[in-house]
């Protein structure tokens, strides 16, 4: 370290300055290369990079404890709405474009009587909830607003939609990053049904 004599601010020598300067280069380099590692996984090795892990599979699912949405005549989404089925939580807003691309898709699972689906809405107005819904056909069996977005923390969630399969004992068995398409429900999420259903107490 050398200290200017004008000022006494004391300044880092040649090869720290250039160490300084190579930080965000060296960063930016890390966070390419994994962006490339998915691309290069998905291309070759056939990954599907919407199937994201979660530290949350295999344990408990937060606890939900969330208003109801108003006007749409179910009930608030909280523990007991889940509690003892086998439950797709679905995260949704109106404003986002996919979550109406995958709308139609839950419609027809929500015909599954083993299937008990729910619904976050996700920092979304209520008078827009309910447009959606209503233009679109409803498929859940409850509802919880997460306004201020904590309940999506609580899940880990990275985007919506979002969809987490959850066991009768309230463990988490598989989670979906984007819409359900016919790959990710003959792949995903329809096998982890089958094994959920034929756990003991399912």
């Amino acid at each position: 370290m050398s200290e200017t004599p004008e000022t006494g601010i004391t300044k880092p020598h040649g090869l720290g300055r250039y160490a300084l300067a190579l930080l965000p280069l060296i960063v930016f380099g890390g966070i390419a290369a994994t962006a490339a590692k998915m691309l290069y996984d998905q291309d070759f090795h056939g990954k599907n990079i919407a199937e994201i892990p979660s530290a949350l599979i295999g344990t408990k699912a937060p606890t939900l404890d969330l208003p109801p949405l108003e006007g749409a005549n179910l009930p608030a989404l909280t523990d007991t709405a889940i509690k003892g089925k086998l439950t797709l939580v679905n995260v949704f807003a109106s404003w986002c474009v996919p979550c109406r691309d995958e709308h139609p898709v839950l419609k027809e699972l929500a015909k599954d009587g083993r299937l008990n689906i729910v619904a976050i809405n996700y920092k979304d107005q209520n008078d827009n909830a309910l447009r959606f819904l209503g233009e679109l056909g409803n498929p859940y069996q409850a509802i919880g607003i997460d306004s201020n977005g904590k309940a999506a923390i609580d899940w880990g969630v990275y985007g919506i939609p979002e969809s987490y399969l959850v066991a009768p004992d309230g463990t988490i068995l598989y989670k979906r990053v984007g819409p359900f398409d016919d790959i990710s429900l003959k792949e995903g999420l329809f096998p982890a049904m089958e094994k959920a259903l034929g756990m003991p107490g399912s």
